[in-house]
This record gives C-alpha cells, sequence and structure tokens, in this order.
C-alpha cells in the first residue's frame, strides 16, 4: 500500500483519489494544473466563484498544493488557498535541436505547439496571417473551423518526438496567445529550442519569460504583433543556451520530492 499520494487533477479520478486518502488517514499533495474557473468561465459562462470554492475544498487537506509558477502561487494565496509550493517544470534532452544560427527568415516563420481549442485564443495569431508565415501543431474541437477560416495558416495536426522537434528548429518566433494558462510547457520547450517567445503578460509567459532576453510580452489583444516584431532583436542562440541550463527535470523532481517528504 501507498504511504504518500500525489493527485495530479481535480477531475472525477482526483475526487476519489481524494476520497481514499481522506478516509484512510494517507498524507498526499495535489497539483493545480489549469484555471478551470476562467476556463469554464470562457467556455459555458459557468461562475468561476463556485469553480474556486470547489477548488479551495478540493485542495484543503493537501499537505502541499504544487502550482507551476510563482504569479499562480500569488494569485491562489489571495484568494485563500494554503500550502502552496512552485513546482518549476524541464524539458527533455530528445525534444531539443541545436540551434547554430540566429538568422531570421523574412517574411518571420512563426509557431504555436499546443491545444488547438476556444481557450487558447488562436484567433488572434490566426489573424495576423498576411504578415507571417504560420504554423500551428496540434489539435482540438475548433480544428476544423480555424482551418475554414484562415487559408493561409498551416495546420499541420500533432507532432511528437522527433519531427516536433525538427518544427522548433526551423521557425524563428515562438507565439503564446493563451490568456488562461497557469504555464505552458510549450513555451519552455521552444526556449531551450532557441526560439525566442511571443505572448501576453499573463501568469505562465511572466514567470518564465526574461523580458528583452528570451521574448516579449504585450497587455491587450491587438499588440501580439508588437511581440512578435520585438523577437526579431533577440538572439536565437543565447535563449537557447539560457534555457537548456534552467529548464531541466532534475529541478522538478527535487522540488516534488521535497514536497512529498
Amino acid at each position: 500500500d501507498a504511504d504518500r499520494i500525489h493527485i495530479a487533477t481535480e477531475g472525477p479520478l482526483g475526487l476519489w483519489a481524494k476520497f481514499y486518502c481522506d478516509y484512510n488517514k494517507i498524507p498526499y499533495t495535489t497539483a493545480y494544473h489549469t484555471k478551470f474557473p476562467e476556463f469554464l468561465n470562457k467556455l459555458i459562462w459557468f461562475p468561476k466563484s463556485i469553480t474556486y470554492r470547489y477548488l479551495k475544498w478540493f485542495h484543503k487537506y493537501s499537505k502541499a498544493v504544487l502550482v507551476p509558477s510563482q504569479s499562480m502561487k500569488k494569485e491562489l494565496e489571495q484568494i485563500g488557498f494554503k500550502n502552496i509550493v512552485t513546482w518549476t517544470r524541464g524539458v527533455s534532452k530528445d525534444l531539443i535541436q541545436t540551434r547554430k544560427s540566429s538568422k531570421k527568415s523574412q517574411p518571420l516563420k512563426l509557431l504555436y505547439v499546443g491545444r488547438v481549442s476556444k481557450e487558447k485564443n488562436l484567433n488572434t495569431l490566426c489573424e495576423l496571417q498576411d504578415n507571417y508565415d504560420i504554423t500551428v501543431v496540434g489539435d482540438g474541437p475548433i480544428l476544423k473551423q480555424l482551418k475554414r477560416k484562415y487559408k493561409k495558416v498551416n495546420f499541420v495536426g500533432y507532432k511528437f518526438g522527433k519531427e516536433l522537434t525538427e518544427y522548433y528548429g526551423k521557425n524563428d518566433v515562438f507565439c503564446f496567445p493563451s490568456l488562461t494558462d497557469t504555464f505552458g510547457i510549450v513555451i519552455i520547450e521552444a526556449l531551450c529550442n532557441g526560439l525566442p517567445v511571443a505572448a501576453y503578460n499573463v501568469t505562465g509567459p511572466r514567470d518564465i519569460l526574461e523580458y528583452g532576453i528570451t521574448g516579449y510580452m504585450v497587455q491587450t489583444g491587438n499588440d501580439l504583433s508588437k511581440a512578435i516584431e520585438m523577437c526579431k532583436s533577440i538572439d536565437n542562440v543565447k535563449v537557447q543556451d539560457l534555457s537548456v541550463k534552467k529548464w531541466t527535470w532534475k529541478n522538478c523532481f527535487d522540488i516534488f520530492l521535497e514536497a512529498i517528504k
């Protein structure tokens, strides 16, 4: 029998695990990966206050609530969450291709990797199709809709392993238009492949990016192109050199091990 359990989701499986641990008095840690209140509110207009009430109850007896960023930690503490620990992330060496040049294409080649769904705010990126060569890697419920609307965008579906790494390697700037993610693993994958990141100044990007060194962040929807243009001046090789040293799974494991002791 387990003497410690980590619960990685607040959904039905995580709820069952929580009941099991509470009933059997097994200590457990939990993770907060996604801004479900904001996500559900955007998707089906479900009140954020109700979702937050459930999440606070769910994590109440957790020995440590592991969150992916410092700003996420601050946000949750401000609304009453307890025992929060910032848990970093890493990138597998198998997903990294050595960057040999900082020379950028004309027009700029932009890349997005991730779920193709409403909450990712992809329309904001795709609307720039006349100015840039845009590639979207991934699948999701609005893929067909975006394909019909944005004929110049390259929608290539899911890619994995070496094939995904090649997409990171042949583009100039990574764009992360989401406003509701708590971190964004694809951001650090892009950085470790030498891609500067254009994003919004929200939880996730603001915790990962070094402004003007590894990327640029802006405040509003129409400003994403400004961040993209500013990324032209960033040295891709330097981005990679800085990032591969910082975003390692060893650092991630050490934090997790400390939390469950």
